[in-house]
């Protein structure tokens, strides 16, 4: 049994109110909308997500979908805005052609 607490009437110091910087609930109920779509990854990808995924307890697409939207915020432009950096091969579709 754990031992009572007593209370006392004692001045509790000098007390400051913190500013609120909790969210509201809105906030943390907010889920972006998703889209369904079938792609086909490397079996290479997708154990090394499944080992990840359950070294931290979570589930692997989860970490995929996470990767991708850093991947796409990292490099989002403006809108109207266009790249003039050229595609690095690895990038371009097989057989070498260049993309337009």
């Amino acid at each position: 049994m754990t031992a009572r607490i007593k209370y006392s009437d004692e001045p509790i110091g000098d007390p400051r109110v913190v500013p609120d910087f909790l969210p509201p609930p809105e906030e943390l109920a907010f889920r972006e909308d998703g889209v369904k779509i079938t792609l086909a990854l490397s079996r290479r990808s997708v154990e090394f997500f499944k080992r990840e995924a359950q070294k931290y307890n979570t589930q692997y697409q989860r970490m995929i979908r996470r990767l991708l939207d850093a991947y796409a915020e990292r490099y989002q432009q403006p809108p109207g805005a266009r790249s003039t950096e050229r595609r690095s091969a690895s990038l371009r579709p097989r057989g070498g052609r260049k993309m337009p």
